[in-house]
């Protein structure tokens, strides 16, 4: 039998990709077909995603795969936390807001005063408090935009909201909506209960299912516009992370996973949450994975930092390829200025070199003086904060994880990958580079019957990609733990 043609979706918080892949058995091949930019717009009504263009540029994908080499099924995945409102007619009502927006800046406090406290909260979703969840959103919408809820008939994460674009189906996928704080982690359904606290009404929710369910067919319309395929679409495990995680090339299930990427997602696969007062404590979430997984993690903001800075440097005229930035960092003093890579003041967009100066002209550290030295800071302080997160994780499971595995877009960054194995002493397994696309992939062939199961999947991602191993520099390791005294000070756990 012919081997199914899989087109993987895969859109990030700044860029798209239309992925077709295929499993001959054995190895899984992937081939990009369409990539695009992912350009949120700033309007007076605030921060939001260009909707209609995404949709516009999946059709696209969709056409030059039927063009070139045909499309069976099709899954999407996304960043997660941000969705859309459906009116009672079928329309989306609004853009989708941006997880960025500033709409939500005071709104956790405004919850937990008002509504619900923090503690209840988290016992009861395990989600890590960020500004942006889901919950803290849909607070502000009840808050500032009253109207817009209710004249709501449903609300769709963006994965859920492209797929009823292209099916006319409404359901939500069980990884996604985990990522908001509107789940009860115990039970896998949505905290109703909770719910009805924030004044959202019960049948605003589509019903929940899990990865691998066949969404349905692309509307007939949709199909004349992309080649007459008769594609279907699969429910993957949609968040990007999960799907990333999905395609570990780990053999067994005690391993340390960092999906690498803007963000670094940190954090161990489990069968049931960890909801503690340690986990509680240092803010670990419990977001859902595929086949009924945990995902414990810290959500650490990862090459953001860098990103921005090679922003802030290309508006001061300096273009700087990822390469010559790795290049100036390894020729700059090691260890000499650290940062707190969760500190409030880097998570806005603007000039982030200033602002990393600033923290260490504060903190009575050397501030940086040239872009080698910013971004050797930013690698080592994200290297720290990895050790951190995993001595955190090793406490609160009673377990064991000598090994780090990083997947996706930043193990191209072999520094910090490097830097992670010597900072936390552990040996690290960098690769794949497209993890997300590859469980993307892997789900749609489960779906479709040509892969088992979970460990049948990263079996066949251990045959097809390669990856590379880190060992720790024992010579450095002193450094190492001088400066991890310095950073656990600048984070207020000195005596941990």
């Amino acid at each position: 039998m012919a081997s199914k043609k899989m087109l993987a979706i895969d859109l990030g918080a700044s860029s798209g990709r239309g992925i077709i892949g295929s499993f001959d058995g054995k190895k899984i091949s992937l081939n990009e077909m369409h990539r695009f930019s992912n350009d949120p717009v700033m309007t007076p009504g605030g921060f939001t995603w260009d909707t209609l263009r995404l949709l516009h540029e999946i059709k696209t994908a969709v056409l030059k795969c039927s063009l070139e080499c045909g499309v069976d099924t099709i899954g999407i995945d996304t960043w997660g936390v941000d969705y859309g409102y459906i009116d009672a007619a079928g329309a989306l009502i609004s853009n989708p807001y941006h997880y960025r927006d500033n709409r939500t800046d005071n709104i956790p406090e405004y919850v937990f005063k008002n509504i619900v406290p923090w503690k209840e909260l988290y016992d009861i979703t395990g989600i890590q408090s960020m500004n942006f969840n889901t919950v803290y959103q849909m607070a502000s919408d009840l808050k500032y935009r009253p109207w817009i809820v209710e004249s709501a008939k449903k609300v769709l994460n963006m994965p859920d909201l492209l797929g009823y674009f292209l099916t006319g189906e409404m359901k939500s996928e069980y990884t996604i909506a985990s990522t908001g704080a509107l789940l009860d982690a115990k039970t896998r359904n949505y905290a109703f209960d909770l719910l009805d606290k924030f004044g959202l009404k019960r049948d605003l929710f589509c019903e929940l299912v899990s990865p691998g369910t066949v969404l349905g067919k692309l509307l007939p319309t949709v199909d004349a516009e992309t080649g007459n395929t008769g594609a279907s679409v699969v429910k993957v495990a949609s968040h990007d992370t999960a799907s990333a995680v999905l395609s570990v090339p780990a053999k067994g299930h005690d391993f340390l996973y960092i999906s690498s990427g803007t963000w670094s997602l940190m954090g161990i696969e489990s069968q049931e949450p960890v909801i503690t007062e340690e986990s509680l404590k240092y803010d670990f979430t419990n977001e859902g994975g595929a086949f009924g997984t945990i995902r414990v993690l810290k959500n650490i903001m990862g090459l953001w930092l860098e990103q921005e800075s090679r922003r802030q440097w290309a508006r001061e005229g300096k273009k700087y390829s990822f390469d010559e930035l790795s290049t100036m960092a390894k020729r700059s003093k090691p260890l000499q200025s650290l940062i707190n890579p969760d500190d409030p003041m880097f998570s806005p967009a603007g000039d982030m070199p200033g602002r990393i100066m600033e923290y260490c002209r504060t903190t009575g550290q050397h501030v940086p003086e040239n872009e080698g030295e910013v971004v050797r800071c930013i690698f080592e302080s994200l290297a720290l904060k990895y050790r951190w997160t995993a001595e955190k994780l090793e406490t609160m499971t009673g377990r064991k994880y000598p090994t780090i595995n990083i997947v996706g877009g930043g193990t191209k960054e072999e520094m910090l990958s490097q830097f992670a194995a010597d900072a936390s002493g552990r040996a690290v397994i960098a690769g794949p580079v497209e993890a997300t696309a590859l469980g993307n992939i892997a789900m749609q062939a489960i779906a479709t019957g040509e892969l088992s199961g979970l460990d049948d999947a990263r079996e066949a991602v251990r045959n097809s990609f390669d990856v590379k191993e880190y060992a720790p520099d024992n010579a450095m390791k002193s450094q190492w733990d001088n400066a991890y005294s310095r950073f656990l000070t600048l984070i207020g756990e000195a005596d941990s």
